[in-house]
């Protein structure tokens, strides 16, 4: 049986990029996969200091965000993952399966601890082996990932295979990639050679998922873009990073290719492609933002369905953490 697993972490507002990238797909992949989708909130304390109450809000603000883009907590799971034990007890088997050297090889790492890695937390290093316990825990054949995070799927892959290896089983699946198409990396609105961050300190940056229109307009307005008509074809955007950003971006909302994106508006200047980006992207992404503001007040509804879902998540990584600890050689109690 196929299972995905994906999870986004509760780390400050959902954006545009976390929309194109993982919950749109997420959203079309439910209907096709048994589905597992996660707020992965014990990812998210890995780099101090945090704020507890914050990190509530945040897990209530993503699980909402899931479920007005169409994500259905009854055809699918959404749970936050410090609610299932088994994913932090998964994590320490698998501490003493993964290798250092594997993990001294993530680029991740290196670039979130940054000059000062002896400072950084056990957490933050061992994030891809929490991150391959998340996945297994539920056998999870298939995983939605951006390119940033392929290197952490081999690692997974690799952990599951020395597991299987080591106690001579066949018991943990091998996780493939999926990986979708060109707005899978959202890059910033003020400079597109960086990712979509909701660190970036300028909100002209991003669209937050629950911007208002007025908001979502203006800050297309402020896009960066240069000074050139927008070409005809894509391999004259090469050179051009912000422009190929907002073209990408408009292809992704309205579910075309950039090539016909291009042969819509070449020859045109940005002032007239900002206007049709502006009310398609205010089309979009503002019914989901007055869905996400109602869930988000409401946070009863939002709360059952976390519990709903830890208990059905809780109901599938049980059985595979205990046959894991009777494969290492635990003795029950």
């Amino acid at each position: 049986m196929n299972r995905i697993f994906s999870g986004v972490q509760p780390t400050g507002n959902l954006h545009l990029g976390n929309y194109l990238g993982a919950i749109r797909n997420w959203v079309q992949l439910q209907r096709d996969y048994n589905s597992i989708f996660c707020v992965v909130d014990m990812h998210a304390i890995t780099i101090p200091p945090h704020d507890p109450a914050e990190l509530r809000r945040a897990t209530r603000e993503v699980a909402a965000g899931m479920i007005a883009s169409g994500i259905d907590p009854d055809e699918c799971i959404i749970f936050n993952q410090s609610a299932v034990p088994a994913h932090a007890e998964l994590t320490w088997i698998f501490n003493c399966v993964a290798r250092i050297g594997w993990l001294n090889r993530m680029t991740q790492f290196k670039e979130k601890a940054g000059k000062n890695r002896e400072n950084a937390t056990v957490g933050l290093y061992d994030y891809p082996v929490l991150m391959a316990a998340d996945v297994l825990v539920y056998k999870g054949t298939h995983v939605p990932v951006g390119d940033d995070q392929k290197q952490h799927l081999e690692l997974m892959r690799d952990t599951a295979q020395a597991f299987n290896s080591m106690y001579g089983v066949d018991f943990f699946p091998l996780p493939e990639p999926m990986i979708f198409g060109a707005a899978t990396r959202v890059m910033s609105l003020r400079d597109g050679t960086k990712k979509m961050s909701k660190s970036d300190t300028s909100e002209y940056s991003r669209i937050n998922m629950t911007d208002e229109a007025d908001e979502i307009a203006q800050k297309i307005r402020k896009a960066k873009t240069d000074p050139h008509p927008i070409p005809e074809t894509a391999e004259e955007l090469a050179d051009r990073p912000e422009a190929r950003n907002l073209i990408a971006i408009y292809a992704a909302l309205e579910g075309s290719e950039t090539d016909a994106v291009l042969k819509n508006f070449a020859g045109k200047g940005f002032g007239d492609f900002k206007k049709s980006f502006a009310e398609l992207a205010v089309e979009t992404l503002g019914p989901i933002g007055s869905e996400m503001k109602r869930l988000t007040e409401d946070t009863t509804a939002v709360d059952a369905v976390l519990k709903k879902g830890a208990e059905r998540a809780r109901e599938i990584a049980d059985p595979v953490i205990r046959e894991a600890k009777e494969i290492v050689g635990f003795l029950k109690p």
